[in-house]
């Protein structure tokens, strides 16, 4: 299986950065961290570094990607091939303890990140940035593209938002890779921490179906590169009353609730909300989360033009729309979400309470886009820094 893009695994197991050589290595990975023959990442490294991983750690949905749900947590293991421990760094304990690193020398870090904020696999890297500073160990992200490519939208989040689904001042879509973000991370928080990237070779910033890359699901509600292409928007539903689609065969792609009239929503959607995408509408029965067992009105996302399409003005419109045409259909999810007990998390996953205090009240997508467009142009400044593919 050939690729037109080569990710930063491949480069470090073709040529193997001698200062490893010997090394104690821990490995945060998951599944969907492969080779292009789909060859799983911990086999390739130990192939280059025979009996180099000491230890092996998960992010949220664990280290094999098992869990469905958010706030169901993954137990400590030992991993059947390696006989090393499998550290789980999502659940009571969300960052690597000292315990945790003792004898490695360094991290490395290969995980498909989605191009999102909220995606916890970046909270997950900037708490082992953050430990491993302490612990001196160095950290080594094995950078693979941004599958849904360089576009920032969305409110940058301030520091009264912070939380598990918001570790850094970033917007809701970053158009950085994870290496990108490790850099910025490191510079910005001013971090003593032996950072190295292994860049991802021949990505020129577009989407992921223009790589060649194998997709393989980083979490089990990411099934497709077409989930990835919404999400940064349709993850605000989760914190909404309305179902984002979870128990259903596409999640986030599809997304409704019971007694939802889809055209009566197309009627009231604001011009332009949905270019570069098609409404589908659709009923489903959830098997599980919302709804579970109840028909649901709703549409599917069909992302004709992903150039074109935005996720994050889509879903704000939609949810506007739905607002305008039936009235107190939806509403705010209250908490508990993501380890926050008191905070709104639809506050948490925009990055913008007063936003959210709009949109009830009428506010169209464009004009919630207006409060984020001076932050938008900072950010593209403030990130340039930590470039390290074309923009």
């Amino acid at each position: 299986m050939s690729s037109k893009v080569v990710t930063g695994l491949t480069n470090l197991t073709a040529d193997p950065p001698p200062n490893l050589r010997g090394a104690a290595l821990g490995l945060l990975a998951n599944p969907a961290a492969v080779g292009p023959d789909l060859t799983p990442a911990w086999r390739m490294v130990e192939r280059v570094y025979p009996r180099g991983i000491k230890a092996l750690f998960g992010p949220q949905h664990g280290f094999f990607a098992e869990k469905q749900d958010n706030m169901v947590e993954s137990d400590h293991a030992v991993h059947p091939g390696l006989g090393a421990p499998i550290y789980s760094l999502y659940g009571e304990t969300r960052r690597p303890t000292p315990e945790m690193l003792t004898g490695l020398d360094a991290l490395l870090v290969d995980l498909v990140d989605v191009g999102c904020r909220v995606y916890t696999f970046f909270s997950t890297l900037v708490a082992c940035l953050e430990e491993c500073a302490t612990a001196g160990v160095a950290v080594v992200v094995l950078d693979r593209p941004n599958p849904i490519g360089r576009r920032s939208e969305g409110p940058v989040l301030p520091p009264e938002l912070m939380s598990f689904v918001g570790a850094h001042a970033i917007p809701l879509s970053h158009g950085l890779t994870l290496g990108e973000l490790a850099r910025l991370v490191v510079d910005e928080r001013g971090l003593d921490v032996a950072l190295e990237v292994i860049p991802c070779t021949g990505w020129q910033g577009g989407d992921f179906a223009t790589t060649g890359l194998p997709w393989v699901m980083p979490s089990p509600n990411m099934p497709t590169l077409d989930t990835a292409r919404v999400y940064p928007g349709q993850v605000l539903l989760e914190g909404a009353t309305l179902s984002e689609g979870r128990g259903a065969t596409r999640p986030f792609e599809i997304f409704g609730a019971p007694g939802l009239e889809p055209q009566a929503v197309l009627a009231a959607l604001e011009p332009g909300a949905m270019d570069g995408a098609i409404l589908r509408p659709l009923n489903f029965e959830p098997t599980f989360h919302k709804f579970a067992g109840q028909i649901c009105g709703g549409f599917q996302i069909h992302v004709a033009d992903p150039t074109l399409y935005r996720p994050v003005r889509a879903t704000l419109a939609l949810l506007g729309a739905v607002n305008r045409a039936q009235p107190g259909l939806w509403g705010l999810r209250p908490p508990p979400y993501e380890y926050e007990h008191e905070r709104r998390p639809l506050d948490l996953l925009l990055g913008d309470a007063s936003a959210v205090d709009l949109l009830l009240a009428g506010a169209t997508a464009e004009e919630l886009e207006a409060r984020w467009s001076a932050d938008l142009a900072d950010w593209l400044e403030r990130r340039a820094g930590a470039l390290l593919y074309p923009a």
